[in-house]
């Protein structure tokens, strides 16, 4: 090669050319933008696949959050919406003045205690029963999710029929044990106790199956460790079950909760004509009830999205209860 080299300098020719080496060669600019393309797609591709949900929620809930919030400033009337008269919070101070919203808070406050209560406490025994193993207990899953797929209407006049004051079946129940007539829709507690009924008898099976699949989450190990140590069922389940299903437990009482702030299908129509304004006196009209009374049959759009924000807040205020307690179970169960 060097001879060669030297032979073509002395002939005043070019030197030949170093041969090509045979290794790999270097990556084309097709295969740096597939790879450019691929590290994208890995990075964007999950913002893609959740983007339609935040597009329907920005649409569908954000949107109307703020817009609902900017209407609780002014004084709107349902017929005019293009005329909007800057009121700033004078329409949560009104609520704040006005008796029928502490009524409607009360009267909340109340069907949600004596539905939501009764509503767990039987939940929980139901899944227990069910969590032990009995003939028919696929059956019995089935059956008593039932009611939460009945339809809030039909379910209604189902009980409206039964608490009818004149020829409902409750009354006559009530007559063979000696009690008197009892007015169900006049009255305040009787009218109250009617509509925790119906939500009850409707999120009861709903909220034991969610128990019963916490229940069936616990290990089995702690129940034969308990029965070894002599406790009984009772013991078991008020010192193993209760305990381990605790998160849960929390978990339906804040739901509960949050259903019975916007309680409205239910009181509305066993109201039948009276239902909006929740009975002649009010006396089972729920701050949903009262939202819509404002901002339909009253057209003020303006105070009635003050109702609505307001059970906002105190839907959030629940939360941040919520929230406590679990950090705080968080905190012994850790220590």
């Amino acid at each position: 090669m060097a001879t060669s080299i030297r032979a073509a300098a002395e002939d005043g020719s070019a030197p030949p050319s170093a041969p090509r080496r045979t290794g790999p060669a270097a990556a084309p600019p097709r295969s740096a933008w597939r790879s450019r393309l691929y590290r994208l797609d890995l990075k964007a591709s999950p913002y893609a696949y959740i983007a339609p949900f935040f597009l329907c929620f920005a649409a569908f809930g954000l949107f109307p959050l703020i817009w609902t919030g900017w209407l609780s400033l002014h004084r709107v009337d349902l017929l005019n919406t293009d005329v909007m008269d800057w009121r700033g919070v004078d329409n949560y101070t009104r609520l704040w003045d006005t008796d029928q919203f502490w009524n409607a808070l009360r009267n909340t406050f109340t069907i949600g205690v004596i539905s939501t209560v009764p509503q767990l406490l039987m939940a929980l025994g139901l899944a227990h029963l069910l969590n032990y193993r009995l003939r028919g207990r696929g059956f019995f899953r089935v059956a008593i999710l039932a009611p939460y797929a009945t339809s809030i209407a039909a379910a209604t006049l189902v009980f409206v029929q039964l608490f009818n004051p004149d020829y409902g079946m409750i009354n006559w129940f009530l007559s063979l044990a000696g009690i008197e007539h009892t007015d169900w829709y006049a009255d305040t507690w009787p009218s109250q106790i009617a509509i925790s009924t119906i939500v009850t008898w409707r999120w009861t099976g709903y909220n034991a199956l969610i128990y019963l699949a916490a229940m069936q989450a616990v290990p089995k190990d702690l129940y034969e460790a308990a029965s070894l140590d002599g406790a009984s069922r009772w013991q078991q389940f008020t010192k193993v079950t209760i305990p381990s299903i605790r998160p849960t437990i929390l978990f339906t009482i804040i739901v509960s909760t949050i259903g019975a702030t916007q309680l409205f299908g239910e009181p509305m129509l066993f109201g039948g004509g009276v239902g909006v304004s929740g009975g002649s006196a009010h006396q089972f009209q729920t701050l949903s009830l009262y939202m819509y009374e404002l901002g339909w049959p009253s057209r003020q759009l303006g105070r009635a999205s003050a109702v609505a924000w307001t059970m906002l807040l105190i839907l959030l205020l629940i939360g941040a209860v919520n929230l406590l307690i679990a950090r705080r179970n968080r905190s012994k169960l850790g220590g």
